[in-house]
């Protein structure tokens, strides 16, 4: 075969392998185009919707995975600018009132996102059904055909501009049904705990606004827990008002953590201070202690980030350079309480856990981490979690420590206290010392009445968050609250 005919053939079979894919493309183009004008997306740069929401209280709740508590949010307003890219809600939120405890007064809700914020938020903004089709048209997107259930969907797939912390590109899915309508957005997003934490969110009962369609029910889940949920009732295309309801408020509104909020801040390098032969108290962020056993530590607490969790770790290794970290007792599932696992488990370290969040945590911390890109990721390890129902004693000739399960207690259905009754140390998260003139948290009572049912007798008392972090409190600190809160 002459050569010129080798390269005759050579490009007719390039040129049959890039049809189909361009053949595809115009496909994806052609899905956007009926979907953005069955919408009335055409010419929108800016949108505002407002009625009623709610929020669940995600990484906070009582029970940790399901039957999230509710914040209601009256008089809800969003604004999204796609032009910046930003958004901004308000709102008045009235959080649920704990057991036997007056309703507490509303107070302002506010969430901004910037165009210079995290991922982690603006996708906030591309998963709404008008910011999914924009940013489809302008991202390459790639169309497949899927059958959920009994609906057949046409599915757009793009990947935003921002990278994951692992460098892998993010990913965003959109289900058009049969009426070229946005039925849901899928993305999946880094989580300290979950890795790739999925997001989706369901768009319900579409109605036209004034040329411009949109659902009336929004709801979004993370991880399958419904996390924030809204009725609309009221949508403005391109609202003449735009530069108002973009501009923040005054300072004091609730902060929207949870459903746009980042990590914890970085805290600072860990110090330590030594309570008792083999126990220390190690500062600088949430407080952990470092418990000596015969051959090997035992650590409370695994601090509120990564970074938290590598400093406890690095400073438990320096006070006791020749012992294995053996087990870290994590208090209670709260994120900010969590989220310094991982570098215990890319060690191999076992997590002691109250049974009711063992198989959670357990499931959580196992998840695929390619979005994250920490040092749980690299490490590739699964996790080792053992549960405690109602009492674990960690002994041998040298120490005795005491885990015990927390009694009727609404903050968390998951809390461990710790308590060592040779040195008569009381260690706890969440039972916090109220600030000069603040009245006493519902929690202390509830501590204290665990503290008679378990019998424990201690001197010093040492919290997660320390008042006062010169220094461990006193019995008569805590039992002094009682009466304050009587």
């Amino acid at each position: 075969m002459k050569a010129s005919a080798v390269k005759r053939r050579a490009a007719a079979t390039l040129l049959a392998a890039l049809l189909p894919a361009c053949a595809f493309a115009q496909d994806a183009k052609a899905v956007i185009d009926a979907a953005s004008k069955a919408m009335g997306t055409t010419g929108l740069n800016s949108i505002s919707y407002s009625g009623v929401a709610a929020q669940g209280n995600f990484g906070q709740s009582r029970t940790i995975s399901f039957g999230l508590a509710s914040t209601p949010i009256r008089n809800y307003t969003r604004a999204i600018d796609f032009t910046q890219p930003a958004s901004r809600a308000i709102g008045e939120a009235t959080p649920p009132a704990g057991r036997g405890a007056p309703p507490p007064p509303p107070r302002p809700y506010e969430e901004t996102i910037g165009a210079d914020s995290p991922w982690a938020q603006q996708l906030a903004i591309w998963v709404t059904p008008w910011g999914f089709l924009r940013g489809a048209a302008a991202n390459n997107a790639t169309l497949k055909n899927k059958k959920v259930g009994d609906v057949s969907y046409q599915t757009l797939t793009w990947s935003p501009r921002q990278k994951a912390p692992s460098g892998q590109p993010y990913q965003i899915v959109g289900y058009i049904g049969p009426q070229n309508l946005v039925d849901r957005v899928e993305t999946w997003v880094e989580h300290p705990i979950f890795g790739d934490m999925r997001v989706e969110i369901l768009y319900q009962n579409y109605r036209d606004f004034g040329g411009i369609k949109s659902p009336t029910r929004i709801a979004e889940r993370r991880m399958g827990m419904e996390m924030f949920v809204t009725g609309i009732q009221a949508v403005t295309a391109n609202p003449v008002d735009l530069a108002q309801l973009m501009t923040a408020s005054a300072p004091g509104a609730a902060p929207a953590a949870g459903r746009t909020g980042g990590a914890p801040a970085t805290p600072a390098a860990a110090a330590s201070e030594k309570l008792a032969e083999g126990v220390y108290r190690i500062t600088g962020g949430y407080v952990s202690l470092a418990v000596e056993f015969k051959d090997s530590v035992v650590v409370l607490e695994g601090g509120q980030n990564e970074a938290r969790g590598l400093a406890v770790i690095a400073e438990t290794k320096r006070l006791f350079p020749t012992k294995r970290i053996k087990y870290v007792v994590n208090t209670h599932p709260h994120f900010d309480h969590a989220g310094g696992l991982p570098p215990f488990v890319a060690e191999g370290i076992t997590i002691l856990e109250h049974d009711n969040s063992r198989y959670f945590m357990e499931a959580s911390l196992g998840e695929p981490r390619t979005l994250v890109g920490d040092v749980l990721a690299r490490a590739k390890k699964k996790p080792k979690v053992e549960g405690v129902i109602d009492k674990m004693v960690l002994q041998d000739e040298t120490r005795t420590l005491e885990l015990h399960a927390v009694k009727d207690l609404d903050h968390s259905d998951a809390m461990l206290i710790a308590y060592l009754p040779r040195e008569k140390i009381l260690f706890t998260a969440d039972f916090n010392i109220p600030a000069p003139g603040q009245p006493v948290s519902p929690s202390i009572p509830t501590l204290i009445a665990n503290i008679e049912r378990l019998h424990l007798d201690f001197d010093r008392y040492v919290t997660v968050h320390a008042p006062n972090p010169d220094r461990p409190l006193t019995r008569a600190d805590v039992m002094a609250l009682m009466k304050e809160a009587k």
